[in-house]
């Protein structure tokens, strides 16, 4: 059964899963976070330790404000997760963080989740119920709901959290900021966000007819445990290893991915919260099964205090580049298109990166922390002697997460406000899914116009077993 008919039959979504009648249980007793003092280190446990999760591990590891107590992964042994193992041969090895929480909680006071978007959610509810503080990979979760009720955990139980968007604390932080504060970056009406590397993490035939056919599993890997709350798929190869970001039921595109990276400082220093219109404008490849090949998405923001509504129009895929504004500046060009009719010439390759238009400025920048330039050239020379000092950033992401669980930081990216932009990047994968175009209502919190979005914002119950992490 696809997910589209799941959602449709299942009587399930009418009861205690759905997001306007999901409760927390009483949080009387639950343990709560340790005081670090200032001279000890944070004892971290690590849950995903391969590809990506191993990069943020190192990157914990390499500040020195940490010790590494415990290792967890579904596929303990495999290639990818061996070289996090040979640094850390003494830290005790888990394939179920249930398990790894059973046994030693009393000795964790952080964990970092470097696992698959669709298994974010029930190791990081898990955590904050035990007073653990948690890093978690970007996006926060798989579905709408799931970020809301993470957003509400943080703040009943207490602990430190951050998204593992790193460029939040590195140069574009601090001058967005910075120039915001100063009156630089003001009236921002439309701003243009894309991704037009490579989709390396799929080729796959959009004419499909079924998902990828079963195949034998791998003796390191627990598949029952990597599934976690998904509903049942048949271990095969193409779902692991980077390759689960392209599928709707495991990854959030590269929406998800990338998002974070280029729209975090407009989202967060602009107050854009969430959209009341998400709008499927373009998708090449289109099926119920994974993410198009490439597509547009506009969302519309509303007016909030004195800021003007402001669109985002998010663009992704090679042949889907974004057209450019006068000034732009040097990209790489192929004379072989032919101007669009605005008379504005077409890159053949552009890096991932935003331009912002203001009703007086507009300004280019890239992704992570790369910072914003004034263009064109000309107005940029202009208002050189009127921008403001930027900060230095006292601490990379990874530093700020372990100083604030010892109480002498505050994290960037905390999940009260890297809830709503994950919920951003919800809502435009439902668009996607459905290929539609929906109304929000930010109140509510509900899309007015399609009952089966509105009922993904929730996504499918979760397997037996599973079920409690929704309810901590």
């Amino acid at each position: 059964m696809n997910r589209r008919n799941f959602l449709r039959n299942s009587s399930l979504l009418a009861g205690t899963m759905l997001l306007s009648n999901l409760q927390f249980a009483d949080a009387k007793g639950k343990p709560k976070p340790r005081k670090i003092p200032s001279n000890e280190k944070v004892n971290l446990a690590c849950i995903g330790i391969g590809n990506r999760g191993g990069d943020i591990i190192r990157e914990l590891n390499k500040t020195g404000h940490c010790n590494i107590v415990a290792l967890c992964d579904t596929d303990m042994g495999a290639n990818h997760t061996l070289n996090v193992i040979n640094m850390f041969p003494d830290a005790p090895r888990y394939q179920d963080f249930r398990v790894m929480f059973d046994k030693m909680a009393n000795q964790i006071d952080a964990v970092c989740i470097g696992t698959p978007d669709h298994s974010h959610f029930p190791a990081t509810m898990l955590a904050m119920s035990l007073g653990k503080h948690v890093f978690v990979e970007k996006p926060m979760a798989h579905t709408f709901n799931e970020v809301e009720l993470m957003m509400r955990g943080a703040k009943k139980y207490g602990v430190v959290t951050q998204m593992g968007n790193q460029g939040h604390s590195e140069a574009n932080y601090f001058q967005f900021k910075a120039w915001k504060e100063a009156g630089i970056i003001k009236d921002v009406t439309a701003i243009t966000a894309h991704m037009n590397n490579p989709r390396r993490w799929h080729s796959f035939d959009s004419n499909m007819k079924n998902m990828p056919f079963g195949e034998p599993v791998p003796a390191t890997l627990d598949w029952d445990t990597w599934l976690g709350t998904e509903f049942w798929h048949d271990y095969n190869h193409d779902y692991i290893n980077g390759q689960w970001r392209c599928w709707y039921d495991f990854g959030m595109g590269a929406l998800g991915d990338w998002g974070a990276h280029i729209i975090d400082t407009a989202h967060e220093f602009l107050d854009l919260g969430l959209p009341t219109e998400i709008n499927m404008l373009y998708a090449n490849g289109h099926n119920k099964f994974f993410f198009p090949y490439s597509s547009t998405i506009l969302f519309k923001f509303p007016e909030r205090g004195d800021m003007p509504a402001c669109d985002i129009t998010w663009y992704d895929g090679i042949d889907n580049t974004p057209p450019v504004p006068a000034g732009y500046g040097n990209v790489e060009l192929d004379p072989n298109i032919p101007p669009p009719t605005t008379g504005q010439i077409q890159p053949s390759k552009l890096n991932p990166g935003k331009i912002i238009y203001s009703k007086e400025l507009t300004f280019k920048g890239g992704s992570h922390g790369s910072t914003l330039s004034i263009i064109p050239e000309e107005k940029a020379l202009d208002m050189a002697a009127k921008l403001p000092e930027v900060p230095v950033s006292p601490s990379n992401h990874f530093a700020n997460f372990l100083l604030a669980c010892k109480g002498q930081e505050q994290t960037r990216s905390p999940f009260h406000i890297a809830g709503p932009l994950s919920q951003v990047f919800c809502l435009g994968v439902i668009a996607q899914r459905l290929n539609t175009r929906l109304l929000f209502d930010r109140k509510t919190k509900k899309i007015t116009n399609n009952k089966i979005a509105n009922q993904m914002l929730v996504d499918t119950p979760p397997r037996k077993g599973w079920g409690e992490f929704y309810k901590l």
